[in-house]
């Protein structure tokens, strides 16, 4: 008898729910990519006790204090001969909208972009650590499989080379990048600033070559910026502030999985952008949950207390999301048996999205 009430109150809420999760975009505006954001932001250095790595030198960690955790995080490196000053605008704004980032110094002011990659790859060692280290109020409060790299100049071909060398990086954010014979084969999402007066690295000779040489399977955006020189991506007030909401946007929706950035990025920002004097983009997103016509889905038992078979005539990617929004289990279906087994999960009302349509299912036990 418990059992039946369960299922009934579910049955009674499941469109609250339902509200719930779309109603999760509703604080996602261009209003609200500010700079600075909401959160307070502090900072750790090796004095804290942060780890000193060997490809780079120095470091200051930007940090959240008051944003829900775990944390996204960044590895920012500048360009030749310059200090992390350069670039240090963007380790408060992206920390006060709750993504730790980490600026630091080369070894040698002129490094090649290859061994800034091997800074930023060292700098996210660090970051990685902190997650550990007992000390740090970062102990515990990073997803470690939400790493980004970002850099300018030479710092910006070296982030590129970066996600050649780790797959394991998230996302990409060139910031008006020097790299010749660029070789760019990896599937992290890349979004690179040009300058269109950028005479230290043309975009032509640059930021173009970057973006061609980026397999055209990878999530990719080339934004130039008009009238732009060498550094007007150093900060996220470039361009109007369009670099720092274009930026946030591509971290929030591809390192964070933050599905709500998808049309702020395809409706808003990338759409004849008044700062921009070219603008090219290969990637693909959408919003969770719109239309449900597309596909034939039929599937039972509904409620169930563990398995739920699905009859669909293709085989299709699914994602099992949790009352709050949350993905807990995604997967494939294939062949003429597709189920999904809900057994290890505690009785509520789930989402499964495939294709962008969403089933409602219910597990009791």
């Amino acid at each position: 008898m418990k059992n039946i009430y369960f299922v009934l109150l579910l049955l009674f809420i499941s469109p609250l729910f339902t509200n719930s999760a779309l109603a999760q975009c509703d604080d996602v505006n261009l209003v609200n990519l500010t700079n600075p954001g909401p959160y307070d932001v502090e900072t750790l250095t090796e004095a804290d006790g942060i780890r000193n790595g060997p490809d780079y030198s120095g470091a200051t960690i930007y940090y959240p204090t008051n944003a829900k955790r775990p944390f996204a995080s960044i590895a920012i490196v500048p360009g030749f001969y310059s200090f992390p000053s350069s670039v240090e605008e963007w380790g408060p704004f992206y920390a006060s909208h709750g993504i730790v980032t980490i600026i630091i110094g080369t070894n040698n002011l002129w490094d090649s972009p290859e061994a800034r990659a091997n800074a930023l790859l060292d700098a996210l060692e660090t970051i990685k650590q902190e997650n550990s280290r007992a000390s740090s109020p970062l102990e515990g409060a990073l997803n470690l499989d939400q790493l980004a790299v970002s850099g300018w100049s030479m710092g910006g071909g070296g982030a590129q080379r970066a996600a050649v060398l780790d797959n394991s990086i998230a996302g990409v954010v060139a910031l008006c990048p020097w790299l010749p014979n660029s070789q760019l084969d990896h599937e992290s999402p890349v979004l690179i600033f040009s300058g269109e007066d950028d005479t230290v690295a043309p975009p032509s000779q640059h930021a173009d070559l970057h973006y061609n040489a980026t397999p055209s399977m990878t999530d990719k955006v080339l934004f130039e910026i008009a009238n732009g020189d060498h550094s007007v991506a150093n900060t996220p007030n470039g361009g109007g502030g369009s670099v720092g909401r274009i930026a946030l946007s591509w971290l929030k929706l591809y390192v964070e999985d933050n599905d709500c950035y998808c049309p702020l990025l395809t409706d808003n920002l990338l759409v004849n952008p008044p700062a921009a004097s070219k603008v090219e983009q290969s990637f693909e997103c959408g919003l969770l949950g719109i239309d449900n016509q597309e596909l034939a889905i039929g599937f039972y038992p509904n409620p169930t207390r563990n398995i739920v078979y699905l009859e669909i005539l293709k085989d299709v990617n699914y994602e099992l999301i949790s009352p709050l929004g949350q993905p807990i289990l995604e997967g494939n279906l294939t062949g003429n048996n597709k189920q999904i087994d809900l057994s290890q999960f505690p009785e509520s009302l789930y989402y499964l999205n495939i294709e962008g349509q969403i089933i409602k299912l219910i597990k009791y036990n």
